[in-house]
Order: C-alpha cells, then structure tokens, then sequence
C-alpha cells in the first residue's frame, strides 16, 4: 500500500484543539472527575493499609491471649510498685523513729548527767558572793539560800568554784568552826554560782526575810552582791560512785 501523505495541522485547528482542551464538553468533564474521585479513593486505601498495626492479620483467639499476658504484667507491676512504696514509708518512718528515739536518749542522758553533776555546764545565771566578816554564817543559813534558789528554778549550783551541789550534798561543821559541804570544806567570802533565769534567781534571793536579807541583816552583819550573767560556766564535777545493791531493770 502505498504511503498517505500527513497532511500538517493548520493554525486554525491547533487553535481549536486547544480551545477544546481548556474548554472540555460536559461529558469530558464528567470523565475527569471520575478518574479523580478514582485514584484520590486508590490513594486513601493504600495509605490506611500501610497504617494499619502489625496485629491486624492476627487471630481474634491469639489478640485475646495477648491481652490477658499484657494484664497479668500490668497487674504484676503494679503489686510490685505497692509493695516498694510501702516498703519505702516504712523504712523512713522507721530511721525517722529510730532517729528521734536516739535523740530523746541522748537529751535524757545530758539530763541525768547535769542533774548529778558528772559535766560540766554553762548557762544563765546568777553570782552571789557573801562577805561575812564577823564569821557568823553557819551551814543551816547556806542549806535555806540554796533550798530557796532551788525553789527559784535553779538548776545547777556550786559553791566557791569548787563544789558542785547535786542530790546527796549535805552541809556541816568541821572541828576547826569551818563548814562543810560533803567532805569539802569552804570559807568566806562564800561565792554561789547558780544557772538559771538569772531575774527570778535575783528575786528569789532578794524576797524580804529571804539569803540577803539574813546577810545583810543583825544575824550575820555582812553584805551579798549578787551579779547576773548570761554565760555563767561551772566546771566542778562529782564522781559517782556505782552503787553496791541497786541495778537498773
């Protein structure tokens, strides 16, 4: 057969072609946007496909069994959880008792060894020397002065830097008219040293018929001057003996 001449398109067709193509018929129309609405469905499946987990081919027997495994862990865990926390509290609480009971014990012990006299202490409080130039004070004067600091609120008490006063502390006369106190003698000028609050210790000193009034008065004829302090040191101590029959239980 022989070739047919292409015959080339002229400018009034290709104007035409494209017109058509920007301007398409109803039908044309019609069938773009049914391609579109064809793969844009196309595109959506394949997307939700590639997003679905990697259990769901899985068997619905197999899913069950797996979420049963995950509940008991779950459930485990939290057990575990419980227990640690519990054993946590109980184990500060416990340091904190044990802590605190240690700190009673060692406020108890510093207690018992300020009120026998075994430390040394330093604290508030008052001096009170006594002059007595006629000699005419007597161990029973000395024993009411320190009964009635006692009842002032004195908490520790010594006599000429030298003796500490505590529990069994008793006062009399030597041979010689000297007084004293336990198995140490003392003399004048008498100085007492008291820790306490050192305005009601002056007070209670001063009251009328009270320690300066007997010194300061016809009994005694001599003079007190008492000195408050706020940082008064005692460092006379006793030695405690052990006892021979008593224990603690």
């Amino acid at each position: 057969m022989p070739d047919v001449p292409r015959r080339a398109h002229s400018e009034p067709e290709r104007r035409g072609l494209l017109k058509a193509f920007f301007r398409p018929s109803r039908g044309q129309f019609a069938i773009g946007i049914a391609l579109f609405l064809t793969a844009f469905i196309v595109v959506i499946t394949l997307k939700s496909q590639a997003a679905q987990p990697e259990f769901a081919n899985v068997r619905q027997a197999d899913l069950i069994q797996l979420l049963d495994n995950v509940t008991s862990e779950t459930r485990r865990l939290e057990t575990e959880v419980r227990e640690l926390e519990q054993a946590r509290t109980d184990l500060q609480s416990g340091a904190d008792r044990q802590e605190a009971a240690r700190e009673d014990a060692a406020r108890r012990l510093d207690q018992a060894r300020i009120i026998a006299g075994t430390v040394p202490v330093t604290g508030p409080g008052i001096q009170i020397r006594i002059d007595d130039p006629q000699g005419k004070v007597t161990p029973e004067l000395l024993l009411d002065a320190v009964e009635e600091l006692r009842d002032a609120g004195a908490e520790v008490i010594e006599l000429n830097d030298s003796v500490r006063l505590v529990m069994d502390s008793w006062f009399g006369s030597a041979a010689d008219g000297t007084i004293l106190v336990g198995s140490q003698t003392i003399s004048a000028p008498y100085l007492i040293e008291v820790i306490g609050d050192p305005a009601t210790l002056e007070a209670g000193a001063r009251f009328r018929g009270g320690l300066v009034s007997q010194i300061e008065g016809d009994r005694v004829g001599g003079q007190a001057t008492i000195t408050q302090s706020e940082a008064l040191a005692i460092d006379s101590v006793v030695t405690v003996e052990e006892s021979e029959f008593a224990k603690p239980r």
